[in-house]
């Protein structure tokens, strides 16, 4: 992993609107890291990381934008500080887009960059913050949308709290499931990593 402190302006995107779009969505050091990271985040790394390669060698590359969430002061996504930084390094032409809500979307050039015949192949975190939201967006705008297993994770999400008693939680994966069926059920197609080579170099 590398990190990149990118500005957006400094990436120059396609001038045309690609019919594939491999979206990152919060991939930062923070998100992966082994204090601060999601469970599982040396394989959802790695994962992302295939889906990086896949989309950089296809046949006909899609367009590739990296987006990088915003925190506040005293967060460990804050600006400029480590847990900020992109956990892969962007290419040359590929864009970096700043975001502080979770739908990716608002607030950024994403609309612009992204037609709204693109089919977006999605990876990143949160599966119930950002990643749904977006997900969910794109698919508002009539976009088609793949989501890919094993390359979007979350925290374990707290349920309950009792007075001088544990804290009760859904495991992290059981979030990441519930949202998988979610957005299939709204029209997103969940897809495997090995899927993605098709994914890329098919016709839409």
């Amino acid at each position: 992993m590398a990190d990149s402190d990118s500005a957006s302006t400094s990436l120059s995107p396609s001038p045309t609107h690609p019919r594939k779009v491999l979206l990152l969505i919060d991939v930062q050091v923070n998100m992966l890291a082994p204090a601060t990271g999601v469970p599982m985040a040396t394989p959802v790394a790695a994962n992302i990381e295939r889906a990086l390669h896949f989309a950089r060698t296809s046949r006909t590359p899609p367009l590739i934008i990296h987006v990088r969430n915003t925190g506040e002061p005293g967060e460990a996504d804050a600006p400029h500080t480590p847990g900020w930084q992109l956990a892969f390094a962007p290419a040359r032409g590929e864009p970096v887009l700043d975001k502080t809500k979770n739908n990716a979307f608002s607030g950024t050039r994403l609309a612009e960059l992204v037609d709204r015949k693109a089919a977006l192949v999605v990876v990143g975190m949160q599966s119930d913050f950002c990643i749904r939201a977006t997900c969910s967006a794109a698919l508002g705008r009539g976009n088609t949308v793949y989501l890919v297993e094993e390359a979007h994770a979350t925290y374990d999400r707290p349920e309950a709290y009792t007075v001088g008693g544990p804290v009760l939680f859904t495991p992290a994966h059981r979030v990441v499931e519930e949202i998988e069926s979610e957005l299939q059920e709204a029209g997103v197609f969940v897809v495997k990593v090995d899927d993605l080579p098709h994914v890329f170099d098919e016709e839409s």
